[in-house]
This record gives C-alpha cells, sequence and structure tokens, in this order.
C-alpha cells in the first residue's frame, strides 16, 4: 500500500486523506464483496490503492463500522419515512394537472405572450 493514502478524521468522520470519500461511503461496497473495478465504476475518481487503504481498514473495524452503517441507514430511512409524511406523493396526473394551472394562472396573470420573450429582454437590461 502507498503511504500516501490515509484514513483520517477531517470532521465529517473517516475519510480518504486524498478525496472527500469517507470509509461510510465505500462500506455498502463492501459489505456486497463489490470488486475494486465496481467500485470505480460508481466512484471513478477513485482508485485502486485508495480503495485498498480502505478496504484495510474496514477489515479491521468491520463490526464497528457495520453498526455505524445500519445506524445511518436507519436514520435516512426515518429522515425519508418524515418527509413523505409532512409530503406526501400524489399520482403523477394530480401533479401534472396542479402544473398545468400554476402556468394558466401565472399566463393570465402576465399576460398570454411568451415567456421566453420577457426572459431574453430582462437578461439584455444592463
Amino acid at each position: 500500500m502507498n503511504n500516501d493514502f490515509q484514513i483520517v478524521d477531517r470532521g465529517r468522520g473517516l475519510q480518504l486523506s486524498t478525496s472527500r470519500i469517507t470509509v461510510q461511503d465505500l462500506v455498502p461496497y463492501f459489505q456486497k464483496a463489490c470488486s475494486y473495478g465496481e467500485i470505480i465504476r460508481s466512484i471513478p475518481t477513485l482508485s485502486h490503492e485508495e480503495i485498498a487503504v480502505v478496504d484495510c481498514y474496514y477489515r479491521k473495524h468491520k463490526e464497528e463500522l457495520d453498526e455505524e452503517d445500519g445506524r445511518i441507514r436507519a436514520h435516512v430511512a426515518e429522515q425519508i419515512r418524515l418527509q413523505r409524511l409532512r409530503f406526501p406523493e400524489e399520482p403523477r396526473e394530480v401533479r401534472l394537472a396542479r402544473m398545468k394551472e400554476r402556468l394558466r394562472q401565472r399566463q393570465q396573470l402576465h399576460g398570454a405572450g411568451s415567456s421566453a420573450g420577457r426572459s431574453a429582454s430582462r437578461i439584455a437590461r444592463p
């Protein structure tokens, strides 16, 4: 392994010294036993050497990193659940009808002319 690549903590959690990729960013790939090539296809900014450093760290701290991953996933799932309660999904047709109504109201308010012409004239002004 290259000594230039290290695991550091810059306040966002453990990450590579050479990028903003965190150890936790790669944990799901290691859990799925992805190859380094598969990881690079998903995160092309990483090199094999960088992945190897994180992989080595993961293997040494697997239990605690997997537990942290579980807490992160639970937190994200809860945030998604709360967001969906706050903003329930509506059928596509309902969203489309609402958007068309907003467009109709906007056109009535600003006149039926093209909005492209108005935008161009706004841009041309000093």
